[in-house]
């Protein structure tokens, strides 16, 4: 068995035995089944209002109850979840494509590219990201589109500092200057060579990304900034719920619950695979 593989099979053992881990992926698999297959099957559209029926308690007809407007809360949380998720995953990734980039170039490149490029991440670190999120959303329009654009725009800052710093201690192994000397462009050993070597980084800190982007999602769509009626997020359903929570509690209840059950869920996750993925461990 050669090192890599070695190296595959001790980390799922260590994430196996890591239960919260365990109970975390469980859990996420259970909240993606709930929100893909749950709106494609409820027997009515979460987005239809029954103004004569207005907010009633959890029943055994309406097991979390319904809204203001008659909807049934139940189907509009699996709802709002897949579009919370898209937003966690879309995000995640525009930031991952960006940071990954500018700190392979950074790192791979060195010198005075490496120190402007980086006086650049550090000068956008010192901005307040969200206002520049609620700027966006403002001017452009309050689109499921700029969402992903602009919380994966502000989130790649961290990844690039990771990214960097790992290149930086692989830029100059032996593996890398004999693909120089035959030849290869920088992308191709940026590509081939080094970042399959730093993937477990990129792949920890992207699964720890995405509650932060849902959490954030949740703030704008707490302020009116996110999602847009019809549709519903998780954090636009805390805002509902929020302004009528002494009258109607369970309109803020069950919305919490399933935010916080995944982000929980997606940070044991996250700490399974960091742990996992530590080449420490394998020295041990």
């Amino acid at each position: 068995m050669n090192s890599s593989a070695l190296r595959s099979s001790s980390g799922w053992q260590r994430f196996k035995r890591n239960r919260g881990a365990v109970v975390g992926s469980i859990c996420l698999v259970l909240v993606t089944l709930f929100v893909v297959i749950l709106p494609a099957l409820w027997f009515e559209d979460p987005s239809t209002q029954h103004l004569s029926v207005g907010p009633t308690a959890p029943s055994d007809q309406h097991w979390a109850g319904t809204d203001y407007e008659g909807r049934d809360i139940l189907a509009r949380i699996a709802s709002g979840g897949r579009v919370s998720l898209l937003v966690g995953l879309v995000a995640t990734a525009v930031a991952l494509v960006i940071g990954v980039t500018w700190g392979a170039v950074a790192g791979y490149c060195g010198g005075r590219t490496d120190a402007f490029m980086m006086r650049v991440v550090d000068v956008l670190y010192g901005l307040p990201y969200m206002f520049f999120v609620i700027i966006l959303m403002v001017w452009f329009g309050r689109s499921l589109v700029n969402i992903f654009i602009g919380l994966g725009a502000v989130s790649w800052l961290t990844m690039a500092r990771i990214v960097r710093t790992n290149v930086l201690t692989y830029r100059n192994r032996d593996f890398v200057q004999a693909s120089k000397l035959a030849g290869k462009s920088a992308a191709f050993i940026i590509t081939r060579h080094i970042l399959p070597n730093v993937s477990g980084p990129i792949i920890i800190y992207g699964t720890l990304t995405v509650p932060r982007v849902m959490i954030e999602e949740a703030f704008l769509s707490f302020l009116g900034l996110g999602v847009q009626p019809p549709a519903a997020s998780w954090g636009s359903l805390l805002a509902e719920g929020a302004s009528l929570f002494r009258e109607y509690p369970w309109m803020l209840i069950f919305p919490a619950v399933a935010l916080c059950l995944t982000l929980l869920a997606l940070n044991f996750v996250g700490d399974g695979l960091r742990d996992a993925l530590d080449p420490k461990e394998d020295r041990a």
